[in-house]
């Protein structure tokens, strides 16, 4: 069974006319010298090829060739933009004000930071409620002494696209330098620097079905004194951006420029049906909610939060689709996304996210598996966090064949065969989840969901044996497994041996890792409970 990709707002696959670019290049004895040396015929015709990808990217952007500046890719561009207009202005006039947002890229946010530490004042505007950062925010944000804004096109999380132009037309109006990440939308919707107004753009190939490790930042010829460099060597680049250019990247970079160039369009669409064809199954599950603007957004990119379902338990019953969840998974902090709770989205909202990115090579065939195996997987962790089955839908049962499949994904690097095992198990329905229930029926609760963890527990006992264990449970992949383990082991076990070993026993036999021993002290406190010890 071989992976569903749907995670291109991470990284697209290469083109197979790109990487052809690329091999060729590589296997050219004519293209192997350095594009810095002038002196001679090869180190000639290598440059001439990084001047023709150059332009490629240009024209890919609406911009000259002299205002491209290769670089290795959008955290790099975006680096250099913020560290390169600051420097500059200190060197002129001292200290200075930037402007960024909330829900930028960690390559800004932490540059950002950096900068403070350097003296610098930085703003982060809040966004509005659908992800977007408005002209009027824009504005408020701007200061006499502000240098530089600096605002994603579209963000790489959600996909929302902001104004940039109405926010740029404010900028210029006050002098101020407008800078754009623009790496999840050049190649997916038209980007033209002249009609954006920006004076700085970063991009990078890898999003645009070229290769990794190269990108470029656009800097406006009249901008180029107001920026200085971060890396010195040999001046090339116009001076920006020292290093021996990477020949093979760079003609991949502007192979895939070009590509997007002509078949973007058709490109768009394809991403933007196939979307909505997956948000029309998606949407009728319980508790589905797109997050960001339901129509500014780049085509093929949406995320989705799942009410009432563990994030990181999601992402790891879906082993045979590669996506990207809101969550940090195995993180003994669990830490949810800056984007999404920056949109109002609660703790539990924001990890139990998919980032579902589509893009060329996605077909409705895998858009409809992968619609298939969400609403079965949610459907199941609703049932075992203790929701009612959705009427006419059967629990999803995990065979021998989807275990194995599972083979080489996250679930297989992160749980332990024992742990898969028990993750996947048949569910145990309480059948009295609410009121009072009989008197050979004991309850057992702790935890709660908004805290990651919730654990019941449902024995019924006769003469002095668990006759049954049945449990409802919401947590990670881990705590789901003990627990469905610990209703198996209880069954025919008289009441009076107590609970089958401690938290610490336990976590060696299914290798939890130690940050998480935390959330087997619930198992054991609703176990406790129902044991009425």
């Amino acid at each position: 069974m071989s992976t569903i990709y749907l995670d291109y707002a991470a990284t697209t696959p290469v083109d197979p006319r790109v990487a052809a670019a690329m091999a060729q290049a590589l296997a050219d004895p004519d293209a192997q010298a350095n594009p810095a040396s002038a002196t001679h015929g090869p180190g000639l015709a290598a440059s001439d090829r990084v001047e023709a990808a150059r332009a490629q990217v240009a024209a890919l952007i609406g911009a000259t060739p002299r205002e491209i500046i290769f670089t290795s890719g959008a955290t790099e561009a975006n680096n250099l933009a913020l560290l390169g207009v600051a420097h500059a202005a200190r060197r002129a006039s001292g200290r200075g004000h930037i402007v960024s947002s909330r829900t930028e890229h960690k390559s800004v946010l932490d540059t950002c930071r950096q900068l403070e530490r350097e003296g610098f004042a930085v703003t982060l505007i809040e966004p509005d409620s659908t992800g977007r950062v408005s002209a009027d925010a824009a504005r408020a944000a701007l200061r006499a002494d502000t240098l530089l804004l600096s605002l994603m096109l579209a963000n790489n999380e959600i996909g929302v696209l902001s104004d940039i132009a109405a926010i740029a037309e404010t900028c210029r109006a006050r002098g101020v330098l407008i800078h754009t990440d623009a790496s999840q939308a050049v190649g997916k919707i038209p980007v033209d620097v002249t009609r954006l107004g920006v004076d700085l753009l970063s991009l990078t190939a890898h999003k645009f079905y070229g290769p990794k490790g190269i990108g470029a930042l656009y800097v406006r010829e009249t901008v180029r004194p107001r920026i200085a460099p971060i890396q010195f060597g040999g001046g090339h680049e116009r001076g920006l951006r020292s290093g021996t250019l990477p020949t093979h990247q760079i003609l991949g970079l502007g192979v895939a420029a070009e590509i997007a160039r002509t078949q973007g369009a058709a490109d768009a669409a394809h991403a933007r049906d196939l979307a909505a064809r997956l948000w029309r199954e998606l949407e009728p599950i319980p508790g589905a909610l797109l997050n960001g603007h339901p129509e500014f957004r780049v085509p093929g990119l949406m995320n989705v939060s799942f009410a009432g379902v563990e994030g990181e338990s999601l992402i790891t019953g879906l082993p045979g689709i590669a996506v990207s969840s809101g969550s940090a998974c195995s993180s003994a902090t669990r830490e949810p996304s800056y984007v999404l709770r920056s949109l109002g989205r609660s703790t539990e909202l924001a990890q139990s996210s998919l980032r579902l990115s589509l893009g060329r090579f996605t077909t409705a065939a895998d858009v409809d598996e992968a619609a298939t195996a969400i609403r079965a997987e949610v459907g199941r962790l609703h049932v075992l966090a203790g929701a009612p089955a959705p009427p006419g839908e059967h629990l999803r049962v995990t065979g021998a064949a989807e275990l194995e499949s599972a083979h080489g994904s996250l679930m297989a690097r992160t749980l332990s065969p024992l742990t898969r095992r028990y993750f996947l198990a048949p569910a145990r329905v309480p059948e009295f989840p609410e009121g009072v229930p009989p008197p050979e029926v004991r309850h057992g609760r702790a935890g709660r969901q908004a805290e990651g963890t919730a654990v019941f527990f449902e024995l019924r006992t006769g003469d002095g044996i668990v006759k049954s264990a049945r449990f409802s449970a919401y947590g990670c992949p881990h705590t789901l497994a003990v627990v469905a383990w610990l209703c198996e082991v209880l069954e025919g076990r008289r009441r009076e041996a107590g609970i089958p070993g401690a938290p610490a026993d336990w976590a060696r036999q299914f290798e939890v890792p130690a940050e998480k021993l935390g959330r087997l002290l619930i198992v054991e406190d609703a176990l406790r409970a129902a044991f009425d010890l």
